[in-house]
């Protein structure tokens, strides 16, 4: 690789199909998606495990999953205002992964007395990485680049195939009496190191890109600034520490923020001149809100449908005999990067014969999708035999139905965020976009938990019943929560004004 960065217009005037840079940044992420997938496909068995773990109830092991699902989103929000204020995205990535890193190794060293340690640094360092790995591939290309879809399609399978490995990896090992909990920590923690590697010998190559908005600056007021927020997030590593050991404390975290980001929303909307502008944050602001929906039913995953997984699922799976929980973590991932071209090109191909559905009407198939992917897992139940043990194949099915309601809604979320907001706004409603996935998954954690019987000595059969009682539950919600979407689909389209 020569020496001398390349400037933006040398980036952006690629050729080809893909900027080289984009496949560096793909291999980054997938490490990084590795490692959270991973963490995230164990946290749940690993807290509810009474021997090796923290010995926690399968309420309280859902509503803890809930909250530090929720601080790792929120920190998105926040890193991503210091990473577009003052420390750029190279070094906000940089940062947000030795920290990451650090959080998965004290882990390691000690599962049962460091974890609320280790994950508290995990959520700061996620929340610094997360957002502005995906803005720095957006700024690969000029505006209106046909290729840019694409090159996110693309990024998003590197997403897929992080996700796939490392959530079988991290539960293969985590559940393996071979190895243990600590092993599953560390490979996550190896991971880790491999992508900021590969971003350290990589990152000339991006130029400009990524780097820090106070270049103008002189230096030592610039160096200031940034120790500032490397210090600032050290310094709340306290707070969320409590926040996470008692889940009372979220609570009152969640109660406190939401209302906050809605009030500096509407605020910032009525001081928008424009009444179109306005019109489409209100259109955004209600995608905002489906979304919220959506993400406390798809989160189940990491939750209730682990502990599901865990103890009432069979092994066999086809032909083959498989850990559920593996099944439970990787089936997703797989399933997106197998359907996620073929349902691309159904919509090209809808598109050609003007048949294609709109954004909105997309968003209310999505939720059809998660409404007969829970009625599924529900259905389990008739599968059961006599110890509350049913069927993997019915289970993993479920999965592929649940697949096709996020290819539906998720690919499309992001991108309507920046085409509904102006460009002042932009980062803001890109927050709001994440702050809306921290609620949902703070419900999934309270809507699990609500699921999960009280009694830690109950039959499996009473928890099977709890569990798809449940279920059926949400496959109403999902059913109802589409039907309107649909049904008010003109409406929020007006809103939209030109926006496709």
């Amino acid at each position: 690789m020569n020496n001398t960065s390349p400037t933006l217009e040398e980036i952006q005037n690629f050729e080809g199909k893909y900027p080289k840079q984009l496949w560096y940044l793909f291999l980054v992420e997938m490490w990084e998606r590795f490692c959270f997938y991973g963490m995230r496909g164990v946290l749940t068995i690993f807290m509810a495990d009474q021997i090796l773990g923290l010995a926690l109830s399968d309420k309280e092991a859902n509503l803890k999953y809930g909250a530090i699902q929720a601080f790792v989103y929120a920190f998105t929000f926040i890193g991503g205002i210091f990473a577009d204020k003052i420390l750029g995205f190279k070094k906000s990535l940089l940062f947000g992964g030795m920290v990451m890193i650090l959080g998965n190794l004290i882990i390691a060293f000690s599962p049962q007395g460091f974890f609320y340690l280790g994950i508290t640094l995990t959520i700061i360092g996620t929340g610094f990485f997360k957002p502005n790995i995906s803005s720095m591939v957006g700024e690969l290309y000029k505006e209106g680049d046909s290729r840019r879809d694409a090159g996110f399609g693309l990024f998003y399978s590197g997403i897929n195939i992080g996700a796939l490995l490392g959530g079988a990896l991290c539960v293969y090992l985590g559940t393996s009496p071979d190895y243990g909990w600590s092993y599953a920590f560390l490979s996550a923690a190896i991971v880790m190191v491999i992508g900021m590697i590969t971003f350290i010998m990589t990152k000339k190559s991006l130029g400009p890109i990524g780097d820090s908005p106070l270049l103008n600056l002189d230096a030592s007021k610039r160096k200031f600034s940034e120790i500032a927020v490397y210090v600032g997030s050290l310094i709340s590593i306290p707070l969320i520490f409590i926040m996470i050991k008692n889940t009372d404390y979220t609570d009152y975290f969640m109660y406190t923020i939401g209302p906050l980001a809605v009030l500096y929303f509407l605020y910032e909307t009525f001081k928008e001149k424009d009444i179109a502008s306005q019109k489409k944050l209100m259109a955004a602001f209600i995608f905002i809100l489906f979304s919220v929906v959506f993400w406390a039913f798809f989160e189940q995953s990491g939750g209730s449908l682990a502990l599901f997984a865990k103890d009432n699922l069979h092994h066999n799976l086809l032909f083959f005999e498989i850990n559920p929980n593996i099944v439970n973590n990787t089936s997703n991932s797989l399933f997106v990067i197998i359907f996620s071209p073929i349902v691309g090109l159904i919509w090209l191909a809808m598109a050609k014969k003007k048949v294609e559905p709109n954004t909105v009407m997309k968003f209310g198939i999505g939720f059809l999708f998660l409404a007969a992917a829970f009625y599924t897992f529900y259905y389990t139940r008739f599968f059961a035999d006599i110890e509350g043990l049913t069927s993997l194949n019915v289970f993993t099915f479920a999965y592929l139905i649940i697949t096709f309601g996020e290819l539906c809604l998720s690919p499309i979320g992001l991108s309507i965020m920046t085409k509904l907001s102006p460009k002042r706004l932009s980062g803001m409603m890109m927050g709001m976009w994440f702050l809306a996935s921290a609620y949902g998954q703070y419900a999934a954690g309270l809507l699990g938990a609500g699921m999960s019987s009280p009694d830690e000595n109950a039959s499996l059969i009473t928890r099977l019943q709890g569990y798809t009682d449940g279920y059926y539950q949400l496959a109403l919600y999902a059913l109802i929560a589409g039907l309107l979407l649909i049904i008010v689909s003109p409406l929020i389209r007006k809103l939209m004004q030109e926006v496709k």
